[in-house]
């Protein structure tokens, strides 16, 4: 038993360091893959065919200020204040899920929980999954800071099927770079990505524009972090 729990001990201690050693790594370097293009990948050879990885990495810098108050917009509207987790929205969500049981689930995951989802992990829904989350979120607010965590979001969020990143889904929908997105253009990048693979900027849907309306409404009064 001895051998087993020291065995188990190591194990955890060099998955933690190794992970210690990727946040801080990532806090200085352009993000090369995530977990989430690695499997999409594979998936795409065994459904459709080779699709490959479309991105560019772009800095903090190179992104149009309107494209993170859109993002906060839609949804965190509190990122800049809190310390990865809104813990008013989770606790809203918890009474909203348990007075509509049945029904599809309200989430309450902020912008550095959905980096550390999008950066260090996979899409699932379960409880394993989302310990790990909460462990990156933890690391990344501590390690990054927000403008960082904003920059990788938005190098690593999936805007279709091997679509990633603002710049590579500025340059395709709207053919500009994406520090020269505007307000609407912004606003219509942020509206798809509950949905990327059903939905496009440059088609967009009724319910799509009525997103962008209300992201459109709330930038305004959002700042973001200073350069």
């Amino acid at each position: 038993m001895k051998r087993i729990f020291l065995l188990i001990y190591k194990i955890i201690t060099f998955l933690i360091s190794l992970s210690l050693i990727w946040v801080f790594i990532l806090k200085y370097s352009p993000l090369p893959i995530t977990p989430v293009m690695i499997i999409n990948i594979f998936a795409d050879i065994f459904d459709t065919g080779l699709i490959g990885i479309n991105r560019e990495w772009v800095n903090y810098s190179e992104i149009s200020p309107n494209f993170f108050r859109a993002l906060m917009s839609a949804e965190d509207g509190r990122f800049m204040r809190h310390n990865g987790f809104d813990w008013d929205a989770i606790r809203n969500a918890q009474r909203y899920n348990e007075a509509h049981k049945g029904k599809k689930k309200r989430g309450a995951s902020t912008i550095s929980m959905q980096t550390s989802k999008n950066v260090f992990l996979w899409h699932s829904r379960n409880y394993v999954r989302k310990a790990f989350e909460v462990y990156f979120t933890v690391l990344i607010e501590d390690v990054w800071g927000k403008k960082r965590i904003l920059e990788m979001y938005a190098n690593a969020v999936e805007f279709g099927d091997g679509l990633y990143g603002v710049e590579a889904a500025s340059q395709r929908y709207f053919g500009k770079s994406a520090s020269s997105i505007d307000r609407r253009e912004a606003a219509l990048l942020v509206a798809v990505l509950p949905n990327p693979h059903r939905w496009t900027p440059d088609k967009p849907t009724d319910y799509i524009m009525k997103r962008v309306a209300f992201i459109e409404g709330r930038m305004g009064g959002l700042g973001t972090p200073k350069e």
